[in-house]
């Protein structure tokens, strides 16, 4: 199973970005609007040591791009300890996991819907993960649909015809919650092959604590079953999260590592 995650996750940044080896790491350089990471290669038993960060950090400032690195703890357990001794800032997640038999639906008061690939909904999907990102955790703040809203407008361009040529393309899938006051939390898989991961998930800080975070991936992974999926993975930002996604059925399997 977890070698099939750390497969996925080497796979998923090819719709995106063109892959470079650096020392034992791919690094994923961006044909894209936003910036991917490198990771270190499935199924190599290579010791990483902090030399090889070096490396990499060299490449990456070559081609000015931020060093950044994502892998699966149980995989790569030497990569932790190296990019922490390189000086780079180092944190682990948990990585759950969801089969189709271990789904359990769940819904909310506030709809879920497929979004289409229209600016002026991505837009504001956009928007409400920007500010859930901004605000992170499941306390409830302030932020809501009127800051959602002028979050919305400041979108780049750029970004908003990215993420509508994705959907469009079927790359990406996004789910959003709705009220009578527009979209309130948002979310999106993207499948390789039958296994897929759910990314980007928020809700706009004053809508915690209703069930729309589990009623958007309860949505998304119900799309993904149905199209062929039979592996849906993510990484949740702590324990706390984990647990919103429990609600669906997902458990843990281990650790994502990030470093930047």
């Amino acid at each position: 199973m977890i070698t099939r995650v750390d497969d996925y996750l080497h796979a998923a940044p090819l719709s995106g970005a063109i892959p470079e080896q650096v020392g034992p790491f791919t690094l994923f350089r961006s044909t894209t609007v936003w910036p991917y990471y490198a990771r270190p290669m499935p199924g190599s038993s290579t010791v990483i040591e902090p030399g090889d960060i070096d490396e990499l950090r060299a490449r990456c400032a070559e081609l000015d791009i931020p060093l950044s690195l994502e892998w699966v703890v149980e995989t790569c357990p030497s990569l932790g300890p190296a990019a922490a001794a390189a000086g780079l800032t180092v944190a682990e997640h948990p990585l759950l996991v969801l089969e189709r038999a271990e789904f359990r639906p769940v819904s909310a008061d506030a709809p879920c819907e497929i979004l289409p690939a229209e600016d002026a909904v991505l837009r504001q999907a956009s928007a409400v993960a920007s500010l859930a990102f901004h605000d992170p955790g499941t306390s409830v703040g302030t932020a809501g649909p009127v800051e959602r809203d002028a979050k919305a407008a400041e979108q780049p361009a750029e970004r908003i015809a990215a993420m509508v040529e994705r959907v469009a393309n079927g790359i990406t899938v996004s789910a959003g919650a709705f009220t009578d006051e527009g979209m309130v939390a948002s979310g999106q898989h993207q499948a390789v092959g039958a296994t897929t991961e759910i990314v980007g998930m928020g809700t706009l800080p004053s809508m915690r604590r209703r069930g729309l975070a589990a009623a958007v991936t309860s949505a998304l992974a119900e799309h993904a079953f149905a199209n062929g999926v039979d592996l849906i993975l993510l990484s949740a930002a702590d324990e706390a999260v984990a647990a919103v996604y429990e609600r669906v059925g997902f458990h843990r399997i281990g650790s994502a590592g990030a470093a930047e």
